[in-house]
């Protein structure tokens, strides 16, 4: 893949204001310029751009000029400079500006007390790549093993290097400099042990027994990683039914290769747990990415009861409602050449509960075949990627 190729972006522009966030390197960046070339764009990685706004953030509008009402202002890593927000405002409403307000965490926005604008600007979310943005570059054992981040893709040979900066990128510029956690060895350890635990059920006491942490400082650490859009909690799914339920929640990293690097393990094989782990973490990021450029939105969860009867990925296509019952997506995913009809049997049980509607049921594996078992479609993950984006998943 040519390194300077532009792959088009799913995700659309909004025509009013709003928030962009997505982690470190997915190209959210080169994408604000593609998709707005005349907006004025203002980059607060330059120091002194940053020095100059947050000690007189009226300066913006000085920056701004005279362009006339409508114009885009592109502000880059905005929650470097949460004040700036207030003169956002104040130019939306006044000079009536629109603005993309781009950056890699919401948890400075948050956590600070930040005008977040009240519903002026809406928010949106970009990731790495996606199987239908890659097209027919995109190769499923190569995504297992490296991920779908746009500069390991472009440049698949140097892969393992890419990755390895990506996270020593990452403690530098958003756990060092914005002084996310005091005391750096722990948190390493910390990151070690949650690459290793990808997409397995979060059991706080083991993560805090194995980093060697206390049992409060786990939760911190995960929450420094969602709010840095770098992981993701699966929810169990709770059908309200006389069934126990598993109800603690998996814990995702946003990209495979991402997780392998956090886990130490990019120049060693990744063994089939790994893999397994591998092909759940990519079908999650391709529900994240269709759920957000659809904008439907879908609650999405897994599904496990006590005994260990499990299911991938649900997706609750409409709620539970007064005399409605909840309507449901299935989807269990197997890292295996074929596939094996016992595999069926959570879907199937879940399927025949009371009180739950069930409208399809997908087996996704690394096989070749297509089958179609009396109400489960079983289809090879690249096939089942291209069925979620035309939307014929949910």
């Amino acid at each position: 893949m040519p390194d300077q190729e532009f792959i088009p972006r799913l995700l659309r522009c909004p025509d009013r204001s709003f928030f962009l966030f997505g982690p470190r390197a997915t190209g959210k960046s080169t994408w604000l310029k593609q998709v707005l070339p005349d907006a004025l764009h203002l980059d607060l990685l330059d120091a002194s751009l940053y020095l100059e706004l947050t000690r007189d953030p009226h300066r913006l509008e000085g920056l701004v000029g005279d362009r006339p009402p409508g114009s885009w202002i592109v502000l880059d890593e905005i929650q470097k400079a949460p004040a700036l927000l207030d003169e956002v405002q104040r130019l939306m409403e006044s000079r009536r500006l629109r603005f993309a307000l781009c950056g890699s965490s919401a948890r400075k926005l948050r956590r600070g007390g930040a005008n977040l604008l009240a519903g002026r600007a809406i928010t949106i979310n970009m990731e790495g790549f996606s199987a239908a943005e890659l097209g027919d570059t995109f190769a499923l054992p190569f995504s297992l093993e490296w991920g779908l981040l746009p500069f390991v893709q472009k440049e698949r040979h140097r892969a393992a290097d890419i990755l390895e900066a990506y996270v020593n990128t990452y403690l530098k510029e958003e756990v060092r400099e914005e002084g996310l956690v005091r005391n750096v060895p722990p948190f390493l350890r910390f990151l070690n042990v949650a690459g290793q635990l990808n997409g397995q059920v979060v059991n706080a006491h083991n993560i805090a027994r194995e980093a060697a942490v206390p049992r409060s400082t786990v939760d911190t650490y995960f929450s420094i990683l969602t709010d840095t859009l770098l992981g993701h909690f699966l929810p169990a799914w709770r059908p309200g039914v006389k069934v126990r339920e598993v109800a603690h929640p998996k814990f995702y990293w946003f990209d495979p290769g991402v997780a392998r690097a956090a886990a130490g393990l990019l120049r060693d094989p990744l063994d089939r747990s790994m893999k397994g782990a591998s092909l759940e973490t990519l079908i999650f990021h391709e529900l994240r990415v269709y759920n957000e450029i659809s904008r439907k939105l879908r609650p999405l969860a897994y599904y496990r009861t006590a005994a260990g009867v499990e299911i991938d990925f649900i997706v609750e296509t409409r709620k539970r409602q007064a005399g409605k019952p909840p309507h449901l997506v299935t989807i269990e995913a197997k890292l295996a050449e074929k596939w094996d009809r016992p595999w069926e049997a959570p879907m199937r049980g879940l399927n025949s509960l009371p009180g739950i509607k069930v409208e399809r049921m997908f087996g996704v594996y690394t096989g070749p075949r297509v089958y179609h078992f009396e109400g489960v479609v079983v289809l090879p993950a690249p096939d089942f990627l291209r069925a979620l984006h035309r939307g014929e998943v949910f």
